[in-house]
């Protein structure tokens, strides 16, 4: 008997690897579960003990009344609105600042580095009061382009593009461009977005994510009533003496959906582009 095996067919560290994936995806799916099954339940059911761990037959009426209550449909199309914006805008602006840290030679290149990196260590409460008397001085409260503009950058998704363009992206292939004839905005389009393609997909995601669950500056800068983000939307079902759990949960499941509908289709994209980005390092 082949003791790697253990007379299986199928390598022991094979079946201890699966097992341990099967119970890191089990409690990974665990709340989005949970949070389906509280959504087809009454509120006075989920307060009982022992909970719920079954669905129930609440699940579309609890559905309509967080779609109406919240005012969710709206709510949807800001935060995709929104989501999309400050993801295409960080790709884009970051994919540009990368390259230009992991590439180009100018004067104080490490101490600008070194500066954007530093502001990721700056809370981003200590910006709150400057960036809101920013944007009333603009007259953009409760109007999207408040929470748009101050996401189009970010630090992180400089630092993450210069790090992947330093390695995945030949010197020799630029000096070749420049060569050519080609300038800089055609080495951009031509060389250096082509190489980036799979970082850019794997931050555009990130930031795609990030911008669609934020609360924090959204709940400063728009209103439940005027323009708000799921995440602002679904402030307005927890208000009231005694809070409708059950609705909420239904609210919580309808803003995660389209979160879940954008991995179905572009994970298998996004996990393409990190195998050929680890290919071409």
């Amino acid at each position: 008997m082949n003791r790697t095996t253990g007379g299986t067919g199928q390598p022991a560290g094979g079946r201890v690897a699966h097992a341990v994936m099967i119970l890191f995806a089990a409690g990974s799916l665990f709340p989005l579960v949970w949070t389906a099954v509280a959504a087809s339940r009454t509120s006075g059911r989920l307060a009982q003990t022992p909970p719920p761990f079954w669905f129930g037959g609440h699940l579309l009426k609890n559905l309509e009344i967080a779609w109406t209550d919240a005012n969710l449909g709206t709510a949807l199309v800001n935060t995709t609105v929104v989501a999309g914006s400050v993801a295409a805008g960080t790709v884009f602006f970051s994919t540009l600042a990368g390259f230009a840290f992991a590439k180009l030679h100018f004067r104080f290149r490490n101490a600008l580095l070194a500066l954007v990196i530093g502001t990721m260590m700056v809370p981003p409460q200590l910006s709150v009061v400057p960036l809101y008397l920013l944007i009333a001085e603009l007259s953009w409260t409760d109007r999207l382009q408040s929470v748009v503009l101050p996401g189009l950058v970010s630090a992180f998704g400089v630092f993450f593009m210069r790090q992947y363009l330093t390695r995945a992206l030949p010197t020799e292939l630029i000096e070749a461009a420049r060569v050519d004839g080609a300038g800089s905005w055609r080495v951009m389009w031509h060389v250096v977005f082509p190489a980036a393609r799979p970082a850019m997909a794997v931050l555009g995601m990130l930031t795609f994510v990030m911008a669609w669950n934020d609360f924090f500056w959204p709940i400063i800068a728009l209103t439940q009533s005027g323009n708000p983000t799921v995440q602002v939307a679904l402030t307005g079902l927890g208000r009231g003496y005694i809070p409708d759990q059950s609705v909420i949960m239904a609210g919580a499941l309808l803003g995660t959906l389209p979160l879940l509908l954008a991995f179905v289709v572009f994970g298998r994209h996004i996990v393409g582009g990190i195998m050929q980005g680890a290919v071409k390092g």
